[in-house]
C-alpha cells in the first residue's frame, strides 16, 4: 500500500464539499527556510540517491475496523466507523469505507492500488455522499481575519467521486499521474457561530465542480512510504473548467520535502510548498446573480444589518474566488495544524514546515487485536513548526504570516498506514487531531 487510502477518502468526504461554494478550500518567490539545517554527523551523510530500505511494494495483509471519534476545527465533531482491508489476498489492492454521524452525516468508500500493470500502472477510485455538513466561512480571504469572525455554511445533497491513474518507474523513484475529481452540493443555510440560522437558502442551485489534474513526483529517498533520508519533489497542475458561476482557472503546486537523517533512525524533515491559481477567465462577479444562484437574499428587510453583512461576506468570498481563483489553502490536518480546516485561502500560497521525528523503535511486530491486524514497524514521536501566508495578490504574500507548532505520536505499519495524533498551538489557540497519514503530503 503506497499511500494511505483511508486518509484520502476521509479528506474527500470532509473537505471536498466546501469548495463547491468557492469557500476557502483546497485543490511566491522561493525563500530560505526559517531555520538553518545544522551539520550532520559524517556517519549520517546523505548520498545523492539513497538506497531503498525495503521493497517498495508490500503485500502483507492488514485490516482495520474501529470507531473514529472526530473533532475537526472548522468542520465539527461526531463519531465515524472506519473500515479497510489492505493488500487483499497478497495483492497490492486495498478497499476501504467510512461512515460518519454527528455534525457530518454521510459515507465514503473506494478501491486503491489496483495494479493494471504490476508495479507499474496503478488505479485508484473513490466515492462519497454527504447528507449534511457545515464549514466555517471567514469574513474575508487572506490572513487578516479574527478567529471568531466566521459564519457556518450548511450544505447537503453532496457527492464526490473521482479516480487517479499513476505510472511508476525505477522502484517508485519517478512517477507520472493524472485523474479527475467531480463534486456537487447544495447550500442549505448560513448560520452564526452558535448554529442559529441567519439565512435559509431557497431554491439554491446544486453547485458542481470538475477538476482534472496531472503531476509528477521525483522521489530520491530511502523509502516511498516512510522516508528518513533524501529529497522528494511533487509538481502538479489542477485544471478547473468553469461550472455554474465559477471561473476557469488552474492551480500549480510545487511541493519540496527534504529528509535529513540523525543517528541510525531519526529524521529531521523540511517542507516548502508554493501554490498559485492561474485564472484564464473570471466567473460571475455580480453580487445579485450569485445570491440568486445560491438561493440567498442578503437585503431581506427581515434581517438585521449585521445579518445582512454576514450574508454579504459569504457572497463576497465567492466573488473573490471567481475573480482570483483559489490555490491550496492553509489550516487543518496537513498545514498550519493549529488552525481550522482551510482557515486561510487565497490565490497564492507559501508555506514552510519543519518536523523532527524520533523513531522510538525499528521493528516488524505483527499484531492482531480483533479490530485491527497489521505489522507494526515503528513508534514515532514528532515535534513540528510551521509558518505560512496566503493572499489574492502575489505582492501581498508574506506581509502577514501565521505559525503553528506542536507535538505528535505516530504508529507506522507495514501495510503502508501511518496512524497520527497531533496537538498544535498557534494564534487561534490549541487544536488536536487524530488522523491517518503524514502531514504535508495529503493536499
Amino acid at each position: 500500500m503506497g499511500h494511505s487510502r483511508l486518509a484520502n477518502v476521509a479528506i474527500t468526504i470532509l473537505l471536498g464539499m466546501g469548495s463547491l461554494l468557492a469557500l476557502p478550500c483546497a485543490a511566491e518567490e522561493a525563500a530560505s527556510l526559517p531555520a538553518a539545517v545544522p551539520s550532520v554527523p559524517e556517519q549520517a551523510s546523505v548520498s545523492d540517491v539513497p538506497e531503498r530500505r525495503k521493497a517498495q511494494f508490500q503485500d502483507s495483509f492488514g485490516y482495520a475496523l474501529f470507531p473514529y471519534p472526530y473533532n475537526i476545527p472548522g468542520i465539527g465533531s461526531g463519531l465515524g466507523l472506519v473500515g479497510g482491508a489492505m493488500n487483499i489476498n497478497h495483492t497490492y489492492t486495498d478497499v476501504y469505507g467510512i461512515a460518519f454521524s454527528g455534525d457530518v452525516e454521510g459515507f465514503a468508500g473506494g478501491v486503491g492500488d489496483i495494479h493494471l500493470i504490476p508495479r507499474t500502472l496503478i488505479l485508484d477510485v473513490g466515492y462519497s455522499a454527504v447528507n449534511k455538513a457545515s464549514f466555517k466561512s471567514y469574513a474575508a480571504r487572506g490572513m487578516e481575519t479574527d478567529k471568531e469572525d466566521y459564519r457556518l455554511i450548511e450544505i447537503g445533497n453532496s457527492e464526490n467521486y473521482g479516480g487517479r491513474l499513476t505510472a511508476t518507474f525505477y522502484d517508485r523513484r519517478f512517477e507520472m499521474y493524472g485523474g479527475w475529481f467531480e463534486s456537487a452540493s447544495k447550500l442549505k443555510s448560513i448560520r452564526d457561530k452558535n448554529g442559529n440560522i441567519i439565512v435559509q437558502a431557497k431554491d439554491a442551485e446544486r453547485s458542481r465542480r470538475i477538476s482534472t489534474f496531472v503531476g509528477t513526483r521525483f522521489d530520491l529517498t530511502d523509502d516511498y512510504g516512510d522516508p528518513r533520508r533524501g529529497v522528494r519533489l511533487d509538481i502538479s497542475r489542477y485544471a478547473n473548467p468553469p461550472t455554474g458561476t465559477g471561473p476557469d482557472f488552474a492551480v500549480m503546486d510545487y511541493n519540496l520535502t527534504g529528509y535529513v537523517p540523525f543517528g541510525t533512525r531519526n529524521t529531521w524533515v523540511f517542507n516548502v510548498l508554493r501554490s498559485d491559481a492561474l485564472v484564464k477567465s473570471q466567473g460571475i462577479t455580480d453580487s445579485a446573480t450569485i445570491q440568486q444562484s445560491q438561493g440567498l437574499n442578503c437585503s431581506d428587510p427581515a434581517l438585521t444589518a449585521q445579518q445582512q453583512q454576514y450574508c454579504l461576506d459569504v457572497v463576497n468570498n465567492i466573488i473573490a474566488a471567481n475573480t482570483y481563483g483559489t490555490a491550496t489553502s492553509l489550516g487543518g490536518l496537513s498545514r498550519l495544524r493549529s488552525y481550522s480546516q482551510s482557515r486561510f485561502s487565497g490565490a497564492h500560497t507559501l508555506f514552510y514546515g519543519t518536523e523532527f521525528r524520533w523513531n522510538l523503535t525499528d521493528e516488524a511486530t505483527p499484531f492482531d487485536i480483533f479490530v485491527m491486524r497489521d505489522i507494526r514497524t515503528s513508534w514515532q514521536v514528532a515535534t513540528f513548526y510551521e509558518i505560512g501566508s496566503t493572499a489574492d495578490l502575489m505582492q501581498d504574500v508574506g506581509k502577514t504570516w501565521r505559525e503553528s507548532y506542536g507535538v505528535g505520536l505516530r504508529m507506522v505499519t507495514a501495510s503502508g498506514v501511518v496512524f497520527r495524533a497531533d496537538v498544535a498551538n498557534g494564534h487561534d489557540g490549541v487544536s488536536s487531531e487524530i488522523f491517518i497519514g503524514y502531514p504535508w503530503e495529503l493536499f
